[in-house]
């Protein structure tokens, strides 16, 4: 399960809408002297924030707490490997189809743009399946305090 933190913006039948920080791992690379992303992160530009939209069902949480939301690890591994693989190959079955038959190159170029639509068609289609599956949509895991109960780096009113 792949867990952040968040804060509890508006709570709704069975969900809540939460806001999370995004961060870039900055602090743990060896290049960060020299990276213009860490420069970004110690400037306060590279986080921002995210609404999201998570199940909350069995999850006591009022607006202002701050929980624990997680998603299993394999929808993130078969979002990733749907979104850049799906137009990909249909980009390369495209351009291999067309040259297979013959056709001249402006028509192969054609024929994988079309393939490579297609595939950016099918990563839309399969994602509206998936946004309704609850295998597939992040949960609050749990209510969260540290101390005085303030998430360090959500605060209220930010964005």
């Amino acid at each position: 399960m792949i867990e952040e933190r968040a804060r509890v913006l508006s709570v709704e039948q069975g969900a809540a809408w939460v806001e999370t920080i995004r961060r870039s791992a900055c602090d743990t690379c060896q290049a960060r002297n020299g990276c213009g992303q860490s420069m970004l992160q110690r400037l306060g530009l590279g986080a921002r924030h995210g609404f999201v939209r998570v199940l909350s069902h069995g999850a006591d949480c009022r607006v202002g707490d701050e929980v624990l939301i997680g998603i299993p690890e394999h929808a993130v591994v078969q979002g990733s490997a749907l979104v850049y693989l799906a137009p990909l190959v249909a980009l390369f079955a495209g351009s291999l189809a067309a040259q297979a038959s013959g056709a001249a190159e402006p028509w192969v170029i054609l024929a994988g743009l079309s393939g490579l639509g297609i595939g950016f068609a099918a990563v839309r289609w399969r994602g509206r399946r998936w946004e309704h599956d609850p295998a597939f949509v992040p949960r609050v895991l749990r209510r969260v305090t540290d101390g005085a109960g303030v998430v360090s780096d959500i605060r209220e009113g930010s964005g």
